[in-house]
């Protein structure tokens, strides 16, 4: 998907990847119990800037990256009817390897 939504300054544009369906033990979850998917993908970066003291923002994240973000963090938006997440940089978590 070709993200046609840019983040302003340090902002990330995310897509949710999606949660499993099936317990440790076998189990398959129902929709309505699954938890949000910490699990992202970066579909965009944003504009950068700077910070307070006059130096450029560097972005630790790039597109394609798999990270962990805050569970209710961001703010949730529908990009060619599919649900994406503009977050702070500062809201992802970690990335995966």
């Amino acid at each position: 998907m070709s993200a046609k939504i840019k983040p302003l300054g340090a902002r990330v544009l995310v897509r949710r990847l999606e949660a499993e369906e099936k317990s440790a033990g076998g189990i398959i979850i129902p929709d309505a119990a699954k938890e949000k998917p910490q699990e992202a993908e970066v579909l965009e970066l944003g504009t950068g800037g700077k910070d307070e003291e006059g130096n450029p923002i560097v972005f630790h994240v790039k597109k394609g990256d798999r990270v962990l973000i805050s569970k209710y963090g961001g703010t949730e938006v529908k990009l060619n009817g599919d649900p994406v997440l503009i977050l702070k940089q500062d809201e992802i978590l970690a990335i995966f390897n």
